[in-house]
């Protein structure tokens, strides 16, 4: 008998929340997928170089916290309207 996703689902609920998340990490990079955790461990630095090099260098505008929620406030209200 084959298993459905949503019996699948159903089953990984019930595992203990470690168990949960090697399931989830197994599923999003299995063996032979070709990354390593090394490789993912050394791609992640290099996005996080690359963006804070950008932030120093001016390559990027960092937005302060109280106007990234005022637009997205604005947003919200204008989808709101009738």
């Amino acid at each position: 008998m084959l298993l459905t996703a949503k019996d699948l689902l159903a089953a990984a609920q019930s595992l203990s929340q470690a168990d949960r998340a090697w399931l989830a990490q197994e599923l999003l990079h299995p063996p032979g997928d070709g990354s390593s955790e090394a490789e993912l461990e050394a791609a992640w630095s290099d996005e996080i170089k690359r963006r804070l090099d950008d932030i120093d260098s001016g390559k990027v505008k960092l937005i302060p916290l109280e106007e990234v929620l005022e637009r997205m406030d604005a947003r919200l209200a204008s989808k709101q309207r009738p």
